[in-house]
């Protein structure tokens, strides 16, 4: 894998310089810049050839969804990955809506964060489990109906959900009680009803759908 190029935003110092001492011995990353200030951020970011941003949410001078946003609509290429103490729901949602990648909570080990930078570099989506317990928590107070607009059945809806928890066809199929071949004919037909072309876009859409 090539060298991850990183970008870190933070209001505090003291967690810009912990996230460069928990990922200082890897070899595979490296933080080409850091700010304290997220609009001045935006402005650096621009004339850095960056992978990832990582960065908080609660910020005085713009917060974390203002500056995805407009991150995203600069730079949309640039993936973003959240690192914050909120679990709440809706922000969750609106990051996802926004175009985050992923979301981990500043508690996390260095192992988990490193996991994340990596799935993330490699297109992929990464949740903290009390981020996915939030998002399911909300996903089974869904009123399944909403899925009517496009033609979802209610088991379809049922695959969404267990999808955005990253569980494989095996493991949906045990869950649902259903067989590996049927959770791959609803993936299949999942993906074609919502013209998603990852599970991330899935996650995107079926989160502006209402139906996360």
């Amino acid at each position: 894998m090539d060298i991850i190029k990183i970008y870190l935003v933070d209001d505090h110092q003291i967690m810009l310089d912990g996230i460069k001492a928990l990922l200082k011995s890897e070899s595979k990353f490296k933080i080409v810049g850091e700010n304290t200030n997220a609009k001045m951020a935006l402005t650096e970011i621009k004339n850095l050839n960056v992978d990832i941003v990582i960065t908080d949410i609660q910020m005085p001078d713009m917060d974390g969804l203002a500056f995805t946003i407009a991150l995203k609509q600069q730079l949309p290429a640039v993936k973003v990955l959240v690192l914050s103490m909120s679990v709440d729901g809706t922000t969750i949602q609106s990051m996802i809506q926004a175009g985050i990648s992923g979301y981990v909570i500043k508690n996390t080990g260095r192992d988990e964060l490193k996991q994340a930078i990596i799935k993330v570099a490699s297109d992929q989506i990464f949740f903290s489990d009390v981020v996915n317990n939030q998002m399911m928590q909300q996903l089974m107070q869904t009123n399944t109906n909403k899925g009517d607009a496009i033609n979802l059945t209610q088991r379809e809806i049922e695959v969404i959900k267990l999808i955005a928890q990253e569980l494989s066809n095996a493991e949906i199929g045990a869950r649902l009680f259903i067989s590996e071949r049927t959770v791959e004919t609803h993936r299949k037909n999942i993906f074609r009803k919502t013209q998603a072309k990852s599970v991330l876009g899935l996650v995107r859409f079926a989160t502006q759908q209402h139906l996360l």
